[in-house]
């Protein structure tokens, strides 16, 4: 049957990363106002969607979509995917169904804006109406400037600003039934057949540790409201507790909207809940805001410093010492231990990543950027704003910037927050059999294990090191 002189609302709903059917407005919209609609997934390896994005976040994207399609499948639709650029690929099947609408909700990457741009003017040219949305924040980053219409650069100013101007935690309902199908449909690839799934050496620790997927984004929060947010003020910066939410990967990916988890915390505490614990979780929320705010704004950071100074920057690339920080062979044991979570689970303790990263960046005087690509290929939560903002912040060279002379010392930072080694020793078994006390500092025992490395670099020398370079760059103009 040929649609397209049928007397039927024909849609497109293009799926990105809201790979939800909560808290998405503009998939009600798209329900409403087509009386058939075909939800589309386009894989774009060239470029799009997917552009960038690590085997870690490719392993998680193929099950999150398994998970969606039976999503849908429940509610009498699927999820249709097809191979190659997103423009060609849309335009096709709008041809083939007859669709005369096409609905998605807008990323903010540099390379997501541009080419949405491009994507409106061929599909207006081909006579489509398309309606955008945003659903992967709270608020939409080009309207969050200052009165003056600048970009915020201090996080503690921008988030005041957003919540004088309140937060939308109104959440939409996930839809019972979508509209049906149109017919016949072009051939979808199969999920099987994709060959999204990455053969990657730590595939079995992210199937032990992970659910992807909306159900187990929900799952997920419901843990944290109920076992971990009461504590999270005391326990957050302790990698050797459950004391985080976890849910980074399932933001990255829209299993679950950031409207959600805020509504979620909010009815959490006015039940009775730790107010404080609510404000301060609800301020990562913010911090994930404020970095998505930074990129739009200056879309050139994921290459390049946001202070300029630091172009002059006197690195020290070295490929060894970059090999032995992304194996987790520095002999620093707290780093250590992070790179070995890293890449048995494709996540990090945010504490730890602050201190791989100063070590990386200070220590071993190895660019953030070399950094920043370890972590997009190995992190299921690879999200490229939080990626360039954390980075930037640790080398000192971004937005709210540590202090040039802050170096985190990963001895006194270990024995801060992993008291007892429980974190280190989990990681590193070969350093369980040491008393507590030089678990965080191996090399300072009697009779060091034979099984772990020395430290690859000294870590009061190399510290002075980083301060004489950074002195550099201090009185440089920015």
């Amino acid at each position: 049957m040929d649609l397209r002189g049928a007397r039927v609302t024909v849609g497109i709903f293009w799926f990105r990363r809201d790979l939800r059917l909560t808290d998405n407005p503009l998939l009600r919209r798209a329900a409403e106002e087509c009386e058939q609609l075909l939800p589309v997934y386009v894989h774009a390896p060239g470029g799009g969607a997917e552009q960038g994005e690590g085997a870690a976040s490719r392993w998680w994207l193929h099950h999150s979509l398994v998970a969606l399609d039976a999503e849908l499948r429940e509610r009498g639709s699927m999820l249709w995917r097809q191979r190659g650029r997103v423009a060609p690929v849309l335009a096709q099947v709008a041809a083939e169904i007859g669709a005369r609408r096409v609905y998605w909700n807008r990323r903010y990457e540099p390379a997501e804006t541009a080419h949405e741009a491009r994507l409106l003017t061929t599909l207006s040219r081909r006579g489509l109406v398309v309606t955008t949305g945003h659903g992967g924040l709270l608020a939409a980053p080009e309207h969050g400037t200052k009165p003056d219409g600048s970009a915020y650069r201090v996080f503690s100013a921008f988030w005041r600003a957003r919540l004088r101007a309140g937060l939308d935690l109104a959440v939409a309902s996930a839809p019972k039934r979508l509209p049906p199908l149109p017919a016949p449909l072009p051939p979808s690839e199969r999920l099987a057949q994709s060959e999204r799934l990455p053969r990657v050496r730590w595939d079995d620790g992210l199937t032990v540790h992970w659910r992807p997927g909306e159900a187990g984004a929900r799952a997920r929060l419901a843990q944290f409201l109920d076992a971990a947010l009461a504590g999270y003020v005391e326990n957050r910066e302790r990698p050797d507790r459950e004391g985080t939410s976890r849910l980074s990967p399932h933001l990255h990916f829209g299993e679950i909207g950031p409207r959600q988890i805020a509504a979620a915390v909010e009815a959490w505490a006015d039940a009775g809940g730790n107010r404080s614990a609510a404000e301060a979780f609800l301020r990562q929320l913010g911090w994930r805001e404020f970095a998505h705010h930074l990129l739009y704004h200056f879309p050139e950071t994921p290459e390049r410093p946001l202070d300029r100074r630091f172009e002059r920057f006197p690195w020290q690339p070295d490929p060894a010492h970059l090999r032995a920080w992304q194996r987790g062979e520095t002999g620093i044991p707290l780093v250590d231990a992070g790179m070995r979570e890293l890449w048995h689970t494709g996540w990090m303790h945010n504490r730890v990543r602050m201190v791989v990263a100063s070590f990386l960046t200070k220590n071993l005087l190895i660019p953030w950027q070399e950094g920043a690509a370890w972590f997009r290929d190995t992190l299921v939560d690879a999200d490229l704003a939080n990626n360039v903002l954390g980075w930037q912040w640790v080398a000192g060279s971004g937005a709210d910037a540590a202090p040039y002379f802050r170096i985190f010392n990963p001895v006194t930072q270990g024995v801060r927050f992993d008291p007892e080694g429980r974190y280190v020793t989990r990681w590193l078994p070969e350093l369980r059999g040491l008393p507590v006390h030089y678990r965080h500092r191996p090399w300072q025992t009697p009779t060091p294990p034979a099984a772990y490395p020395p430290p690859i670099v000294d870590l009061a020398g190399s510290r002075q090191r980083a301060l004489a370079a950074f002195a550099r760059v201090r009185s440089a103009p920015r």
